[in-house]
This record gives C-alpha cells, sequence and structure tokens, in this order.
C-alpha cells in the first residue's frame, strides 16, 4: 500500500515539531531553514517519509514551502491552498504567506545581516537555489548546503521507513515498445557520453516498469545512469526489486543498490554527462563537477518521448477513458436523481464516484485526491474535502467535481459540475461562457509548431468579454499510466516554448469561480493528432480529439448564447458519448443518458 501522511493522526505539528527543528539547526550554527515540499526526486505527491513540510507544518497540500528561522517561520502556499492551510497550520507559530507572489525570496530578503540559512542539495532545483541565493544575499545572508538535514535529525527515529514497494513490469502490451528499443533510442539522440534520470515517470517510462512508492501515481523510487549506447545502470532499492524483474531488464541494464549511485557519478570523470536542471536536485550537479565530469543541462531526454505516446498507449488510454466514462456516468446519474432529493455532502460524493470506479475491477489507484467542493468550496480549484470543511450540498448550488483513476493502459482526468436543484440565471450564464472556452479549444486547428501559449486566450475570450476569467492554466500534460501531471506541455498564458505534438495528451479545462459562492469548470482530456488537409492550405495542421466521455449538464447551459457551430459542437459530442459509452451501463442509466445527450 502507498504511504500517505494523514494530518488527522498527529495534530499540533508546529508547537511540537519546530522546536525540535530549531535545536538540530542550532546544533550546526545555522539561523534558519528552507523547508521544500519537493523531495530527492521532485515529486509532486510525496511518500510519508519524504513529506517533510508536512511533519514541520502540517500542510499537506501537493505544493508549497517553509522557512524556519531561529526566531519565527512561515508557510507557502499559492491560491489553491488557501482555505486547506488555515486550517492545517498553527498561525501562532507559521505566518502564511503567498507562493507566488513574492515567495520565499522575499521572506528571505527580510533575513538579518549575517545571517546563515542552510539547505539540502538534494531537494532544490539548481535554478531555484540561484534565486534563493541572491535573495539572501540582497540581505547580506548567506544560503549553506548541510551535510546532515536538521529536519531529518530532529524527526529521527519518528520519521516512516521509505516505502519499498514492490516494482513490477509494465507489458508491452500497454507500453507498445520494448524497454531496449527506449533506451537504444533515447541514447544515441543524448549528444552526451552519458544522462543522469532522476525523475520517477521517466525511470517508469524508459525501463517498462511501474511500482508503488508515491501516493496516486505508480512511480519506483530510483535513479538511472543511461549511456550513449543504450545500456544503463538502474539504482534501485533490492527490497523493491521482484523475482522477474532482473531478466524483464535484460542484460544491458545493471540493478544496483542506492548507495552506490555517488560512486557511479564519480565514475563518470572526464564523461560529458547530460543532467535536467529542472528535474534533477542541485547534489547531482555539485557530485558530478567535484568528480570532475563535464556537465551539459538540457531536457530530460525521455521527457519529449514520453510526452508523445505511441498508438499503442493511445489505444489503451482511450480504452480507459470508456471505462471511467461509463463509471463517471453512473454517478452523474446517481446525482441526477437520488442527489437532488437528498443532496449529499462532499465526502458522500467523493466517497460514491470512488465506488463506481472501483467497481470496474481494474482501478489501480485514484490519479488524484478527488476535489468534491459544494457551494462556496467550488470557489477553490483544488479544495479537497476534510472532516472540518465537509460541507452538503445547498439546492440552488453548484457541485464541481474534480477526479480521475489509474488503470494499466490509461491515466483519466475529468470535471464535471453539475447543478443541485435549480441553479440561478448567473450560475448559468457563467457556465455557458466557460462551456464556449472550453468547446473553442477542444474544435480548434492550428499548425504544426503551435505552443500551448499561443492557444490560450480562446479558453477565455467569451468570459473576457464579460468581464472575467480565471486563474489557473487552461491544460496540463497528462500521462499514461504516469502522472496525472505532466509536462513539458501545457496550455497557460505562461510562456511555453514547446510545441503540441502528435501524441500529446493535455487537459482543457476553464472555470469561473464566485469566491464564497460557487465554482464551475469544465474538463476533458484531449489527445493532439494531425489535422486532414485543407484544399488550398499550405501548412500541417494539427487537431483535438476528446478522450474524456461524460455528459455535461445541459441545465447549466443557455442555448441563446451559443453559436450555431458551437451547438452542432456540443450536440456532436453527446452523440458520441451515447454512442460509446451507451452500451456500458445499465438500461435504466442509458434511458437516462438518451434524455441529458439529447440535441439542445
Amino acid at each position: 500500500m502507498r504511504q500517505t501522511f494523514d494530518e488527522s493522526t498527529d495534530p499540533g505539528f508546529g508547537p511540537r515539531h519546530v522546536p525540535l527543528i530549531r535545536e538540530a539547526m542550532a546544533r550546526q550554527g545555522l539561523d534558519g531553514f528552507l523547508v521544500p515540499h519537493e523531495d530527492e526526486h521532485q515529486n509532486e505527491y510525496l511518500p510519508a517519509a519524504n513529506d517533510r513540510l508536512a511533519w514541520a507544518s502540517g500542510f499537506t497540500g501537493s505544493a508549497g514551502a517553509g522557512v524556519i528561522m531561529s526566531d519565527r517561520a512561515a508557510v507557502f502556499v499559492d491560491g489553491r491552498y488557501t482555505l486547506q492551510v488555515r486550517e492545517q497550520v498553527d498561525q501562532g507559530v507559521f505566518e502564511i504567506r503567498d507562493l507566488v507572489e513574492g515567495g520565499v525570496p522575499a521572506y528571505l530578503e527580510t533575513a538579518h545581516k549575517g545571517a546563515v540559512i542552510g539547505y539540502d542539495a538534494r531537494l532544490h532545483s539548481p535554478a531555484a537555489l540561484d534565486v534563493l541565493k541572491a535573495a539572501a544575499a540582497r540581505a547580506g545572508a548567506t544560503l549553506k548546503p548541510v551535510a546532515a538535514n536538521p529536519l531529518d535529525q530532529a524527526w529521527g527515529a519518528q520519521r516512516p521507513a521509505q516505502p519499498q514497494a514492490p516494482v513490477v513490469p509494465h507489458p508491452v502490451q500497454y507500453a507498445g515498445e520494448e524497454s531496449s528499443a527506449k533506451r537504444a533510442r533515447v541514447g544515441s539522440g543524448l549528444g552526451a557520453d552519458a544522462a543522469v534520470i532522476t525523475a520517477p515517470s521517466s525511470i517508469a517510462w524508459l525501463f517498462n516498469i511501474r511500482g508503488g512508492d508515491v501516493i496516486r501515481t505508480p512511480l519506483p523510487l530510483a535513479q538511472a545512469v543511461l549511456r550513449a549506447d543504450g545500456s544503463a545502470r538502474l539504482f534501485l532499492d533490492p527490497a523493491k526489486v521482484t523475482e522477474d524483474l532482473p531478466a524483464w531488464l535484460g542484460n544491458e541494464v545493471s540493478l544496483e543498490a542506492p548507495e552506490a549511485l555517488e560512486g557511479a557519478l564519480a565514475e563518470l570523470s572526464g564523461k560529458s554527462v547530460l543532467v535536467d536542471p529542472a528535474q534533477s536536485s542541485a547534489w547531482y550537479f555539485d557530485t558530478l563537477v567535484a568528480a570532475g565530469a563535464k556537465v551539459v543541462r538540457g531536457m530530460d531526454p525521455c521527457t519529449m518521448p514520453r510526452a508523445c505516446k505511441n498508438g499503442v498507449e493511445l489505444d489503451g488510454t482511450r480504452e480507459a477513458h470508456r471505462r471511467d466514462g461509463a463509471a463517471l456516468t453512473r454517478f452523474l446519474h446517481w446525482l441526477a436523481t437520488e442527489g437532488q432529493v437528498s443532496p449529499p455532502d462532499e465526502k458522500e460524493a467523493v466517497a460514491k464516484l470512488e465506488s463506481f470506479r472501483e467497481a470496474t475491477g481494474v482501478l489501480k489507484d485514484l490519479s488524484f485526491d478527488t476535489i468534491g467542493a459544494a457551494n462556496g468550496h467550488g470557489a477553490l480549484p483544488h479544495y479537497r474535502p476534510t472532516e472540518r470543511s465537509n460541507e452538503r450540498a445547498a439546492r440552488g448550488s453548484l457541485l464541481l467535481v474534480d477526479s480521475g483513476g489509474q488503470y494499466l493502459d490509461g491515466t483519466t482526468d475529468v470535471t464535471r459540475t453539475v447543478a443541485i436543484g435549480e441553479p440561478s440565471a448567473e450560475m448559468v450564464t457563467r457556465n455557458t461562457l466557460v462551456l464556449k472556452g472550453h468547446l473553442a479549444i477542444a474544435r480548434l486547428r492550428f499548425p504544426a509548431g503551435t505552443t500551448g501559449s499561443a492557444i490560450d486566450a480562446l479558453a477565455r475570450m467569451a468570459l473576457w468579454a464579460h468581464g472575467l476569467d480565471y486563474d489557473h492554466g487552461t491544460g496540463h500534460g497528462v500521462g499514461v499510466y504516469l502522472g496525472v501531471h505532466e509536462g513539458p506541455q501545457r496550455i497557460s498564458k505562461a510562456p511555453n516554448t514547446i510545441a503540441l505534438q502528435p501524441g500529446m495528451i493535455v487537459s482543457n479545462e476553464p472555470g469561473y469561480y464566485k469566491d464564497g459562492e460557487y465554482g464551475i469548470r469544465i474538463e476533458n482530456l484531449e489527445v493532439v493528432m494531425p489535422a486532414e488537409p485543407v484544399a488550398g492550405g499550405d501548412r500541417p495542421m494539427h487537431r483535438f480529439e476528446a478522450l474524456t466521455l461524460a455528459p455535461i449538464d445541459r441545465r447549466l447551459v443557455d442555448k441563446a448564447l451559443l453559436t450555431a457551430e458551437e451547438v452542432a459542437q456540443f450536440d456532436a459530442y453527446h452523440a458520441r458519448v451515447l454512442k460509446e459509452i451507451g452500451p456500458r451501463v445499465e438500461p435504466e442509466i442509458r434511458a437516462w443518458l438518451e434524455e441529458v445527450c439529447a440535441p439542445l
């Protein structure tokens, strides 16, 4: 079972744990210590043993940071976690600050002159450290790498053991390509003698293996050195090695214990070694430079081939979405019937949806903790219900449910917003504006070479025309039985140089959030596909194919606000939902599906 950090079992983190950390800091002569959310593998979701920010502060969100000084402390989160952080963190110990506006660098600029602030080089990327060092220098303070992490020392014997979930082969019937072929292909394009691979998703993809060390994502925690000839050294805890794994990996891959990694890096002296500064911590760069290797900074060489799924992966993903769509449709039917008579609370809705996915018999895990947000909680894009925050959906409100599943053949992520009782005219109007943005992305044809940044505005145009917007990206990449958040592709206002290429999966999820009242988001996953040539056209074009198949609440759609093209598109999508999902659900649900998928 994957480990998780359970905030309900150990309240009062700050008052109890911060003094212990400060004692360990003092023994090393430190005036402060940086506590990032990321672990040694730069994971978004963490095993309990690596969730240092949660142990120090109580905050369990998937993004954040902390700084503990000798006389004060702060936790930094973005707008997704405004409510959660105030529920979980003792504000008598920690100041709550914005992760994006100013963030940790601005806080370091307030350090006293001469302060020595420690950091663990295994937990920070080189680029992030450069920014933090510059900020500390402006205050006359110094950042210092530590040989021993004072937080880990304070945690001591109470720290959970590192996960040792079995690492198993991921069959070619799902992967679509042998690991040996991947390694040869990636190795030949390194432009260096070797590459150090530290991202667990790249390890899983490259070697066609999956694990269970990370909650919600089937990843093994490991590192690898890939040589230009396609051979590799894989550093993996022996306790995770299953009986058939060595034969699966083959003779070109040597299995070694993690303790051998530092020595392996030293053996690269005089070699050119590719390392990704966005994926690998500063420790790798420091260790390689000290060993006399020539470090080449560049993108993880598995990133692009992993992002551009092959035909087998896409066929598997399509089937996973049909299966998942049937489960979601059963849930939406339940909301439309029993849920309207007796509105559920958030945790009831989450549990019900999860039960429908479990009933498929092949669910391996959720792809993230289900977001079930009723009433005003819907205005918090990444809200997660807790025992303390749980609310019952009120009549005349919206229930926003963002969820997904992990299956051997694919990863899903879908959001539907459902009216409980009669929605207000404002809710219908603003949902329709969000829908117009969703449809604009879904029907888009765009030239090869177009980035997500170039098309993001299309999802917002209808909202902008009414003086409205949303503060998150429109789309993120998604893996195949890997991470539900995967780069390098995305659709966002933020500049991005990565073109959307055939085989890339990306979410399409515009939204609108009215603080304290309701939230709206409509999310499908789309795959980039080559588009048919247009007569007279002279550019290769791409299009999106919707992977997600589930009805959208038509009670929240004002047909008068849609163009004829949008109405036809909406109807065509629902006709496809009925055709592909209808045969997979019970007769009663199919009859309901025929009603909600009927033409507008």
